[in-house]
């Protein structure tokens, strides 16, 4: 299934997760990168990536970090251990590959921010 090219994007993104304290400038920098990519679906970023999982790794990224920004997370809150990261992790693939099931045409920015508030429990 095409939405199992996720995973890879989503594996590292836990570990770049941003915590509260961002300036101001950083945290606009956020929004400029991010901003340009909110017209992804679930398919289109497969499509548009063309095999770069690196691509998706960005795309996924951004919008999971603007995400964790706009909703003030400190991801060492949730997690401290590698354990619990690595649990976090499996739990936020989980989330976007439901998130994405029987809806591939859904908005990414919307399922990742969505795969973030129920991994974390928000």
């Amino acid at each position: 299934m095409r939405t199992n090219l996720l995973k890879p994007a989503a594996t590292a993104l836990m570990l770049a997760a941003p915590g509260l304290a961002l300036a101001d400038e950083e945290a606009e920098q956020m929004m400029q990168d991010a901003l340009p990519l909110m017209y992804h679906t679930c398919t289109s970023v497969i499509e548009e990536a063309d095999g770069n999982e690196e691509y998706i790794l960005d795309v996924v990224g951004k919008m999971t970090a603007l995400s964790l920004y706009n909703r003030q997370v400190d991801i060492e809150a949730h997690a401290t251990s590698d354990e619990e990261k690595a649990a976090l992790r499996e739990t936020f693939v989980a989330a976007l590959k439901e998130g994405c099931t029987g809806d591939e045409d859904a908005l990414l920015g919307g399922v990742v921010d969505n795969a973030v508030r129920s991994t974390l429990g928000l």
